[in-house]
């Protein structure tokens, strides 16, 4: 049951903790929940939950039928599809090991994937560029999301192929005009992403404008997990890490966003309606291909995996 507020006299202490868990984020559980299919059964999406990282996944459709098969359509259900995701996950039933599944994409089809450019304070350094005075937002079209483990696709268009490791996070509930202070509560949790990025033409074709060379196929692994904000601990001091066939390209940590997770989500939904299921990728730090001297680009038999600390990584073989 869900009180208002100003329904009864609540003490300081009380009043100030029912906020600050509230701001804390959508989940109120600390999980990292998982898109998968069953390799007897590749045409069926299933959601899942984690025991760990790496460990068993407890099937939720299996667990409760009633359940959607989908990440979206579970967000979609707010705190009546956390709780079961909950309750699932420590029954300790409904258990596949690692090896009979695939893990998926956290997210499949989101409404919007946003993306904030120039938004660490050590890339821009990197490239001789001003720090933004406001997130510099662009997108990327929903084709471009592939799985954790899938390969990324090199397109005959390009030449200049370039890696991005970033945070991403997922939004869990619907907002406009969302003030800073709660923009935490609308966020589903955390995932890895590799903003895979065609430097020709983002920087030198279709008027130098950014969205086609970001948006070729397969150019967002995304996973492995959505890992919800109550098991993050703090997602703007984490480590953040690209590794190129093992040699480590890019390394730094999420302190040096310019513009924070609650900034990023009060600025974009000044102009749009969020929903559950969308994605934002909260920028790249130093150490890209393109700013190399000389310039490195990915090809065909490359791995690319990229780390996040408390998240996980995601491996693609370039082909």
């Amino acid at each position: 049951m869900r009180l208002a507020l100003h329904s009864f006299p609540l003490s300081k202490t009380f009043y100030s903790t029912l906020v600050r868990n509230q701001a804390r984020g959508l989940c109120g559980a600390a999980m990292r929940l998982v898109q998968f299919h069953r390799h007897c059964d590749e045409g069926a999406i299933r959601v899942g939950v984690e025991q760990a990282e790496g460990l068993g996944v407890v099937d939720l459709k299996t667990f409760d039928p009633s359940m959607p098969t989908t990440m979206r359509g579970l967000l979609e259900l707010g705190e009546k599809g956390i709780e079961c995701a909950q309750r699932a996950l420590s029954s300790g039933q409904c258990v596949l090991n690692r090896s009979d599944i695939k893990l998926l994409s956290p997210i499949l089809a989101p409404e919007k994937v946003v993306c904030v450019g120039m938004n660490y304070r050590d890339h821009c350094l990197e490239q001789n560029a001003p720090i933004p005075s406001e997130p510099i937002i662009f997108n990327k079209f929903p084709n471009v999301i592939t799985g954790p483990y899938d390969d990324i696709i090199l397109p005959s268009e390009s030449q200049e192929v370039d890696w991005e490791v970033e945070l991403a996070f997922v939004i869990g509930r619907s907002g406009k005009h969302i003030k800073e202070e709660d923009a935490l509560s609308y966020v589903a949790g955390f995932t890895v992403a590799n903003d895979v990025s065609a430097r020709d033409w983002q920087m030198k074709r279709n008027g130098k404008q950014w969205l086609l060379g970001k948006t070729f196929d397969t150019f967002c692994p995304l996973g492995p997990a959505l890992v919800t904000t109550d098991a993050v601990k703090d997602p703007h001091n984490l480590g953040i890490r690209c590794l190129v066939n093992g040699d480590e390209v890019q390394s730094s940590n999420t302190d040096q966003m310019i513009f924070k997770t609650e900034q990023i989500i009060a600025w974009v939904s000044q102009f749009v309606t969020l929903t559950p299921g969308d994605v934002f990728l909260t920028g790249t730090p130093p150490g890209v291909g393109v700013f190399r001297k000389p310039a490195v680009y990915l090809k065909e038999g490359d791995v690319v995996e990229c780390q996040i600390d408390q998240i996980g990584s995601i491996v693609n073989k370039v082909v």
